[in-house]
C-alpha cells in the first residue's frame, strides 16, 4: 500500500487577510509569524522520519512549510507542480468576501468558497483539471512506491481535489471543504484492491496522525 499524508502548508498573509491566493508567489503569501509557528507544532507532534520521501509544491510557502516539518527527519525533498494551488486565473489575489458579494452565484452560502461555475466567469483552473491532476500525481507516485509513505506538503484546494479524487465523488464537488492550515489528511491507495481509501481527514496537532 501507499500511504499519502497529505499537509496544507501553514498561514499565510493573504489567509490572514481572506485573499484567494491562487498560485501567487509573493511576499503576501508567505508564512506568517502564526503560519511557522503551526509549522513548528506540527514538527513537533508529527514525526515524519517513517517516511521514503517528501514531495512538496514548488511554491515559497510550501516550502518553508516542508523545511520547518522536515529539519529533524531530512527526508529527500522534491517538487511537483501537478500539487500545485488551483489557479483562480483573474481572481487570484482578490478579496474572498468581496468577491462573494458581487458573484453570490458562483459561490456555496455554507462554506462561502466558490462553485465550479466560477471558472467561466474567473477564467480560472476547473474542478475537474485540479482533481485530474492530482489524481494523476497519486497514480505516478503509487507505482514508484507501492509500500511507502509520502509526505505531500501542498495546498488546500489540492488536498480537498485529492479526497474527490480519491472517493471518485463527481456528484457533489462541494461536499469537502478544504482543511485547515497545517492539517494532515492521510489517503492510501492498495495497488491490489485497485482502490483508494481515506483514512482521515483534517487531522491538526490535538489529534493522532497514526
Amino acid at each position: 500500500m501507499t500511504n499519502f499524508y497529505f499537509v496544507r502548508h501553514g498561514q499565510t498573509a493573504a489567509n490572514k487577510a481572506g485573499l484567494k491566493q491562487g498560485i501567487i508567489n509573493t511576499e503576501i503569501t508567505n508564512l506568517t509569524d502564526v503560519g511557522r509557528q503551526q509549522a513548528s507544532q506540527l514538527h513537533e507532534h508529527f514525526a515524519i522520519d517513517f517516511a521514503d520521501l517528501m514531495i512538496a509544491s514548488p511554491l515559497q510557502r510550501t516550502m518553508d512549510t516542508a523545511n520547518i516539518l522536515n529539519q529533524t527527519a531530512n527526508l529527500d525533498v522534491i517538487t511537483d507542480e501537478r500539487i500545485l494551488e488551483i489557479s483562480y486565473g483573474d481572481w487570484d489575489g482578490q478579496s474572498n468576501a468581496t468577491l462573494q458579494s458581487e458573484f453570490p452565484d458562483v459561490f456555496e452560502p455554507v462554506l462561502h468558497d466558490v462553485l465550479p461555475a466560477y471558472a467561466a466567469i474567473a477564467n480560472g483552473e476547473t474542478f475537474q483539471q485540479i482533481i485530474y491532476r492530482v489524481k494523476q500525481f497519486m497514480m505516478d507516485y503509487a507505482k514508484q512506491y507501492p509500500n511507502g509513505n509520502l509526505i505531500v506538503v501542498t495546498h488546500g484546494f489540492t488536498i480537498k481535489a485529492a479526497v474527490l479524487a480519491a472517493t471518485d465523488n463527481n456528484d457533489d464537488l462541494m461536499a469537502i471543504e478544504e482543511p485547515d492550515n497545517c492539517s494532515v489528511t492521510k489517503i492510501t491507495y492498495d495497488k491490489d484492491q485497485e482502490n483508494y481509501y481515506v483514512r482521515y481527514f483534517n487531522r491538526v496537532v490535538r489529534d493522532a496522525f497514526v
